[in-house]
């Protein structure tokens, strides 16, 4: 049986050369960074490489490179941060569909005395910046926007939304996890102050994660402890995993306007053959503006955890949504914010793509789903009312 892995958005294969590039610090390489000896001088010379590598994926200046454990403690940081630099404020501008690291988190703050604006997104998924720019006001200390949503690949138009939040002097955060790695993202350019990234998301391994500070910016660090990171995250620097996403990221920069184009392509092919196939299939998020490799699709009148189970034992991996979320039964709270219609939004799947995948790989989910979702739907009393 073939293995088809189409759920990239969740994590990916670490890269070869990334693991190539982790393993010496396993094993010879195993200084203490901030120690003074050369066991740790060794050790520090790669750690500030890796910084240097990131920030070049970024465009930013190295110094502003915070490492982290993941893409939720760059949120959290970023949002704590800000909070505590600014103690006077009490409003919070965020989105109906942000990743949970920042939705579940606002709303944490909302039971302790924040205010917190949710905006709405049309069912495109896209913003109504009418609505950010009418909830700005001189209480609201920051706002927090993603910049790709990792559902339905929807990319906002950070830009604009930026200059907006910055005309007002309010600090802006974007939770960039889904788009680090994907698409290019230039902060010298962005109008952003503070910038989250997760590794695992474009082949590095788990449990690494960045947060961009731009120099300047008021912040009051999560974890307090030791110097590491310049007093702006305490703890003992995981040097493995650093390296790896440091590697990640030169390869990113190295692949990402070929694989663009080609991963585009082949996310294209999917949906307009499953569109063709399949009666009664919607695609889900603004087609034009959204990440290259990300197809989120939703099939009437089926259960998503039905299709992906049947996928699964096709050997394709597929998602219903978002990896933190996976084992609710819940309804998607994206589609939802989205309006996706009651008989559509528990047939929804998300297949995301990488530069490992091939044409064969999208010859195979197309052979394999089409006749899954006859089954599923001839065994539906809702599909016979509706078809």
């Amino acid at each position: 049986m073939r293995e088809v892995y189409a759920d990239n958005n969740a994590t990916t294969r670490v890269a070869p050369e990334v693991k190539e590039a982790m393993l010496p610090f396993f094993e010879d390489l195993y200084g203490n960074p901030s120690s003074m000896h050369h066991f740790g001088e060794h050790v520090e010379k790669h750690l500030i490489y890796a910084r240097e590598q990131v920030a070049s994926l970024l465009n930013a200046d190295p110094g502003e490179i915070v490492f982290t454990s993941c893409g939720t403690e760059s949120d959290n940081a970023a949002i704590h941060g800000t909070l505590a630099s600014y103690p006077e404020k009490r409003h919070i501008v965020t989105t109906k569909v942000e990743h949970n690291a920042v939705l579940h988190y606002c709303r944490h703050l909302q039971k302790n005395g924040y205010r917190v604006t949710e905006l709405s997104v049309d069912r495109s998924g896209r913003l109504n910046l009418e609505e950010l720019q009418s909830s700005l006001s001189d209480d609201t200390v920051m706002v927090s926007i993603m910049y790709a949503n990792n559902e339905t690949g929807v990319v906002f138009p950070i830009e604009q939304i930026g200059q907006m939040v910055k005309s007002r002097g309010i600090v802006f955060h974007t939770d960039a996890v889904q788009a680090g790695g994907k698409i290019t993202l230039d902060v010298s350019t962005l109008p952003v102050d503070l910038l989250s990234l997760s590794g695992h998301k474009f082949h590095a391994p788990k449990g690494v994660g960045v947060l961009y500070l731009r120099k300047g910016t008021r912040f009051s660090p999560l974890l307090i402890g030791g110097h590491q990171e310049q007093g702006r995250r305490a703890g003992t620097e995981n040097v493995p995993y650093i390296v790896g996403i440091g590697k990640a990221c030169n390869l990113a920069q190295s692949y990402m306007e070929e694989e663009q184009i080609r991963i585009r392509a082949l996310r294209d092919r999917l949906e307009k053959e499953l569109l063709n196939r399949i009666p009664k299939a919607r695609v889900n998020g603004d087609r034009e503006n959204r990440l290259p490799n990300t197809l989120n699709i939703s099939f009437e009148s089926v259960e998503g955890e039905s299709i992906l189970l049947l996928l699964s034992k096709e050997g394709i991996g597929a998602s219903s949504g978002s990896a933190c979320t996976s084992g609710s039964l819940e309804p998607s709270h994206v589609l939802r914010a989205m309006g996706v219609p009651f008989n559509a939004i528990h047939g929804s799947v998300r297949f995301s793509l990488s530069r490992y995948n091939t044409e064969e790989d999208i010859s195979y989910i197309i052979e394999k789903l089409p006749p899954i979702i006859d089954r599923l739907r001839e065994m539906s009393p809702f599909w016979s009312a509706t078809s």
